[in-house]
């Protein structure tokens, strides 16, 4: 039954809208802990780039599925929500609100909808996919699966090779186009009840939030943490580097780029990010919109919700 599932509040929306000082004031007034839905929070020494919360505010409230991996690992969407469910269902164990905190549309459909049942990774395939890639030219991929799943290659931008390589990945193994799954399995898991809000603001805010947010992570030391985890070993061709931010870093430091360039494409590359989330979000049913300046509105949604 629907009151038997555990409920969970959902602070999601594009970046730069207030989402962790928002997540932290809403946990804070239900007796809650934070569960991340960032796909790039999860690494460890990627702070400044990720815009991860500082260890002033997770000493404030309770935060999980941050700081689990290193760069180098891998870590799937369907890793995320096999961890952040036993997260949640810890959190309510212990009379707690788990409250998901992220702006990764990817991971909160797959953790509200389930995973879809497709064959596990197969690295040397992903492995030749890479070569080819690499020896035909940036493209080549999405190119490919424009051919086999047009669908998929309409939903799945060409710079997110890692997401191409996976559409691609399940139609050897399966001779099944991943759009087809995907639409078949619907994303009917359901196993929590749900206030979904979504953090929005004017576009012209928005993105003068986005310029801020990148001029404060330079003057923060971007550079120097790009640079310190390449001394650590990890090669700046790592999904996890390839990022938003530590793509753009990486190039300075190759000497490909000024850093006045880099700012330039980071702020540009991230209003571009805002808007395709901005579209994810409005694809979500559930999905509440909400000014990140009424928190005090959110909070009466949630009291109104948790004593349904």
């Amino acid at each position: 039954m629907a009151e038997s599932r555990p409920r969970i509040v959902i602070i999601a929306g594009p970046t730069a809208t207030g989402k962790t000082a928002a997540g932290i004031e809403i946990a804070l007034h239900c007796r809650g802990e934070i569960v991340s839905a960032d796909s790039i929070q999860i690494y460890r020494q990627m702070d400044i780039g990720s815009a991860k919360p500082t260890p002033e505010e997770r000493s404030i409230v309770p935060h999980h599925m941050i700081d689990i991996c290193d760069p180098d690992e891998d870590f799937s969407a369907g890793d995320y929500v096999r961890l952040a469910r036993q997260c949640i269902r810890d959190v309510s164990d212990r009379g707690r609100v788990p409250v998901v905190v992220g702006g990764t549309g990817l991971y909160l459909r797959l953790l509200l909808g389930g995973i879809i049942d497709v064959p596990p990774s197969d690295e040397g395939l992903r492995t030749r996919l890479r070569a080819k890639e690499k020896r035909e030219g940036a493209g080549a991929l999405h190119a490919l699966l424009q051919q086999v799943d047009p669908e998929a290659a309409a939903e799945i931008p060409p710079a997110n090779l890692a997401r191409v390589i996976r559409a691609l990945e399940v139609f050897e193994l399966t001779r099944m186009r991943f759009s087809a799954l995907t639409r078949n399995h619907g994303f009917r898991d359901r196993p929590y009840q749900v206030l979904f809000i979504v953090l929005h603001v004017d576009r012209a805010i928005l993105y003068e939030r986005i310029d801020r947010r990148v001029d404060r992570m330079m003057k923060d030391g971007l550079l120097e943490e790009v640079s310190y985890l390449t001394r650590l070993g990890y090669s700046r061709n790592l999904k996890a580097m390839q990022s938003i931010g530590y793509r753009h870093a990486g190039m300075v430091l190759a000497g490909e780029i000024p850093v006045d360039e880099a700012i330039r494409l980071m702020k540009r590359d991230t209003r571009r990010y805002a808007k395709r989330q901005l579209t994810w979000f409005r694809s979500e049913p559930e999905a509440v919109w909400c000014d990140p300046a009424d928190l005090a509105g959110v909070r009466l949604m949630v009291d109104h919700f948790l004593e349904r």
